[in-house]
């Protein structure tokens, strides 16, 4: 059908404000807006004896002053000056502690007003949690006493949190902790210079350096001074009673990891020279191996500058990698290293090897397995073997083999051989248990001869978690107990290590979730939290998981809501939201294996298209766009067109059942959801308007990859062109609003690139709008601009989609 004319027949007042000029803050409806506001329920954490469980209170979205807060951005990582710590991390505002023997809840006393806390850790042996309490200059360290149920200070020192993983390390016995210090007396913030001394300069001889695009990179040398000024950390081991001791000296500590009996510390630590290119995970690292008072015991390994990685997907980098200790033994350190020099363009019958090397650490490392994949983990047991897993990005492969590490010479077991994308094959993953040092080991029974797994059970019909016994011999697995309709229960722990009662978290499509303790003999359920409905002025919105064809035969499936009270014979066919991701494969089978469950609760999200059932929309979420690549074959090959035919199977499937319009639907998505978007209304006229939030649309500016695209654009410009919706920006001829956080801080999805591709499609004379969020990342976070978003996107797809009446013809 051709549209012949399109009549406006009604909208809700849209005032369109040049970019420049606006600077107001929009709300949108009440119902929107108790959206926003609507209580959270608690997050929930159990303690590693699971005789206590902890919940934490979750604020509502944080003000746009918060997001405001001094923010430093160096080598892809971004701070807060004031508190050496992260910017814009989540955080708790209380606690409370529930016995799960009694039932009894007790409020944590002690705390100070409105506290803000971060980095929530429990003791190896339950008896205490530490926390960050973030302040104004500062992080404390806080400690509470689950008898007691009373928070206090530690230290008065400030913690350093700014670099990757945890600052906080616990001892084995739980009586201390190994904490990142801010150094005492370190001086003043570096200050620049304003009178440049020189130009900087990045200089390459004739070497290959491909790089992915990096955000937030350093700039220049006083980047450098500041990034050595906030990343130097001071090692303090902290006493529960207080005392506090020194170890070693101030560094840029990358990891801190205690050996499985206490003795020995493993320390790698961020060295010079730094790079303007790569960011701080690439710089140099210097591995070491302390006693508990700092003393160098072992120069394990120095590591260069990882700026010559290959972009490809199966690439890593040369020397020592996965270091650790192993887990079911006193001291013995373990690591992996590539045989093809990191390159998976190289033709070698081995890629990988794993070693391992026993304190005093002074003999030859053992040589104790080789892998024709890439190493992807290890499990450890205290039954006397590990099971070593191996994978192949490009035709999604994995192996599992089950090793003796006290005898390298025996010959490994082959325990699973799948594809990754064959989710309804998928045995689980093992549940594991804390070994007699505290560390966490594979839960073996049967004498060792069985493991339990736990998945979550994808079958035609959709997920449905499950726990059975994996024979490691055999490889034969005997299920135990099933998720059953009308509900979707997943198991969150063992209670024992028998798997005879266990953790679970249960829902149903008109059931909040809430956790239980499910007796597996007995089947039994003993409900152990109540949390209510988040949203209860949304909770008879109708939900229904539904499954259709593409026209190649590819199956897919989504998400469907109607709004409440919606009647199809009387209200008719609806205007149709459809938000989506795209995802690549290798299989067409695999491809159209479902993903889901048809019993998941409704819950409605701000973030998500559900906004849209409140403006009288159906709402589809979550529909498959998979991009299939087989045989020799790329899936970017055909992107656009594999976009195309899904999107006009999910309207078909409305058109068949009555409740959609196609000729009044819109299409939406967030980050590579937007560059779907963008494609679709630059190469079919399916939908009558998108909404592309965060996305990236040239891809020139990321010429080494992007998501699933393993070439770089000189090995294939036409796929790089063709896929950006830029380079085709005359063909956008429906309206497109663009959203983007001004501080995104993704990989690809620079600001400029909404910016770009608004000024493309408006100097073309589209039908566009630009909308910049002030201090926002790639998601957005602050109830202020959570509001406008809501607000641009109601206002869009009402003008353009809802309040239109076309008349068609063939």
């Amino acid at each position: 059908m051709v549209r012949s004319l399109i009549l406006i027949i009604c909208f809700l007042p849209f005032i369109f404000i040049d970019a420049q000029a606006q600077d107001t803050y929009m709300v949108p409806s009440q119902e929107l807006v108790d959206l926003v506001d609507g209580a959270r329920n608690p997050s929930v954490s159990f303690s590693p004896d699971r005789a206590t469980l902890l919940l934490q209170d979750v604020p509502s979205l944080p003000s746009i002053a918060e997001l405001a807060q001094p923010e430093l951005r160096l080598a892809g990582i971004r701070i807060n000056p004031n508190t050496n710590g992260p910017s814009r991390s989540g955080y708790v505002t209380g606690f409370t502690l529930r016995d799960m023997e009694t039932g009894n809840d007790r409020v944590v006393n002690g705390l100070p007003e409105n506290p803000v806390m971060t980095n929530v850790s429990w003791a190896p042996d339950g008896a205490n949690f530490v926390f960050l309490l973030n302040k104004a200059d500062k992080l404390e360290l806080w400690v509470v006493n689950v008898s007691t149920a009373i928070a206090r200070k530690l230290t008065d020192g400030s913690v350093n949190n700014t670099y990757y993983g945890s600052p906080l390390n616990w001892s084995r016995d739980g009586d201390s902790l190994i904490v990142n210090m801010v150094p005492e007396g370190r001086g003043d913030v570096p200050q620049k210079d304003m009178i440049p001394t020189g130009p900087v300069i990045q200089e390459n001889l004739g070497e290959t350096r491909p790089a992915r695009t990096f955000q937030d990179l350093l700039q220049d040398s006083h980047d450098e001074n500041l990034f050595d000024y906030y990343f130097t950390s001071q090692l303090v081991e902290v006493a529960l009673n207080g005392n506090t001791k020194l170890i070693g000296s101030p560094a840029i500590y990358r990891s801190v990891n205690l050996s499985p009996d206490g003795n020995y510390l493993l320390v790698n630590m961020t060295e010079k020279p730094y790079s303007y290119s790569v960011p701080a995970s690439r710089f140099p690292q210097n591995m070491q191996i302390w006693d508990r008072s700092g003393n160098m015991v072992h120069q394990f390994a120095k590591l260069p500058l990882a700026d010559r990685v290959p972009i490809a997907f199966s690439a890593t980098t040369e020397g020592p990698r996965s270091v650790s200790w192993r887990n079911d033994a006193p001291a013995t350190l373990g690591w992996v290293e590539a045989l093809d020099g990191g390159d998976p363009s190289v033709d070698v019958p081995k890629r990988d090897r794993l070693y391992l090397l026993d304190a005093p650490f002074n003999g030859e490392p053992v040589n104790l397995f080789e892998m024709e994949y890439r190493y992807s983990g290890l499990q450890w047991s205290d039954e006397g073997f590990a099971l070593v897993n191996e994978f192949w990005r490009d035709d999604r492969h994995m192996r599992s083999w089950k090793i003796n590490p006290d005898n390298p010479g025996q010959t490994a077991e082959l325990v699973m051989d799948r594809s990754t994308e064959d989710r309804y094959g998928d045995p689980g993953s093992p549940q594991m248990r804390r070994s007699e040092y505290g560390t966490w080991v594979l839960n073996t029974i049967d004498d060792g001869q069985s493991l339990l797994m736990t998945g979550i059970g994808a079958t035609p019909e959709g997920n449905r978690p499950f726990l059975s016994k994996f024979n490691i011999s055999t490889g034969e697995s005997t299920e135990l107990w099933r998720s059953e309709s009308p509900y979707y229960e997943s198991i969150v722990t063992l209670l024992e290590e028998d798997g005879s009662r266990v953790i679970t978290r249960r829902e149903s499509v008109n059931t909040q979730p809430n956790f239980f303790i499910r007796d597996m003999h007995s089947g039994n359920l003993d409900q152990i939290t109540h949390f209510d409905h988040p949203t209860p002025q949304l909770k008879d919105v109708y939900k229904e998981f539904i499954q259709y064809e593409r026209a190649d035969g590819v199956q897919l499936s989504a998400t469907l809501y109607l709004p409440p009270a919606y009647d199809k014979d009387s209200d008719g066919k609806l205007p149709v939201l459809v938000w989506a991701y795209p995802r690549e494969f290798r299989s067409a089978d695999a491809a159209g294996q479902v993903a889901d469950s048809p019993y998941r609760f409704a819950g409605m999200s701000h973030w998500g298209p559900h906004f849209a059932l409140t403006q009288g929309f159906a709402v589809v979420e979550n529909a498959t766009m998979p991009i299939v690549g087989e045989g020799d074959a790329n899936p970017n090959d055909t992107f656009v067109e594999q976009l195309i035919t899904s999107s006009e199977a999910v309207l078909d499937e409305l058109e068949r059942r009555g409740v959609g319009d196609r000729n009044r639907a819109a299409i939406g998505g967030h980050s590579y959801g937007a560059f779907m978007t963008a494609n679709l209304l630059a190469h079919s006229r399916i939908f009558r308007a998108g909404i592309a939030r965060s996305g990236a649309y040239n891809r020139t500016l990321t010429p080494f990859g992007f998501q699933a695209e393993p070439r770089n654009f000189w090995d294939a410009s036409d796929i790089y062109l063709s896929m950006s919706p830029f380079m085709h920006a005359a063909g956008i001829e429906d309206p497109i609003l663009f959203i983007h956080g001004m501080e995104d801080n993704n990989s690809g999805t620079f600001p400029m690139q909404s910016e770009r591709m608004y000024a493309a499609v408006s100097g073309l004379g589209g039908t566009t709008r630009l909308v910049m969020l002030p201090e926002e990342s790639h998601g957005y976070r602050s109830r202020e601009s959570v509001l406008h978003m809501l607000w641009e996107q109601s206002e869009w797809i009402n003008r353009y989609v809802r309040d239109v009446e076309e008349v068609v013809s063939e």
